[in-house]
């Protein structure tokens, strides 16, 4: 297992030595430096707070329905009390699956987000992919909080070798 993290890190490393030209650049702060970018963002944030008080205010007429129950609870038959417990189980389920259509991955929060920041990005990955070529880059890494490869030229492309390189 060692041989193969040093091979790796070995044909990463000559891969990367090997690239003509290599540029590293921080995408966060191209986005932060674009005021699209920094009104979009602001927008969104006013949005999840408006969405957020919603969903927390859906979430208080759940714990009013649990209080009011819980003080009232010794006086109620049992037939009652399963009635109303069932109601505000059905309560907070019905609050959860509103905060799951407003904050979760395909709700109204991540879709307004999607429309608004993908042209942005669009934009700022077209502006990268550019200079490289411009520049003659054959491999632009992004050095913001996740490295990551933006651009790679196929000429830098290596896979076919690492695979047959292991395959010996």
């Amino acid at each position: 297992m060692k041989r193969l993290m040093f091979l790796a890190v070995f044909v990463l490393t000559a891969a990367l030595a090997s690239a003509q030209n290599c540029i590293v650049v921080n995408s966060e702060k191209i986005f932060k430096s674009l005021d699209a970018y920094n009104t979009a963002i602001a927008s969104l944030d006013k949005l999840a707070e408006q969405y957020q008080q919603q969903v927390d205010a859906r979430f208080a007429e759940v714990e009013q329905y649990y209080n009011a129950y819980v003080a009232q609870k010794a006086s109620l038959s049992a037939s009652v009390r399963q009635s109303r417990e069932n109601a505000i189980l059905a309560l907070e389920k019905e609050a959860t699956d509103y905060q799951e259509s407003i904050f979760g991955q395909e709700g109204t929060l991540m879709k307004k987000r999607v429309e608004m920041i993908e042209p942005i990005q669009k934009q700022v990955f077209a502006a990268i992919e550019a200079y490289a070529r411009q520049t003659g880059a054959t491999v632009v890494v992004d050095s913001s909080n996740n490295p990551t490869l933006l651009y790679a030229a196929p000429a830098a492309e290596r896979t076919e070798q690492v695979i047959a390189l292991l395959k010996k």
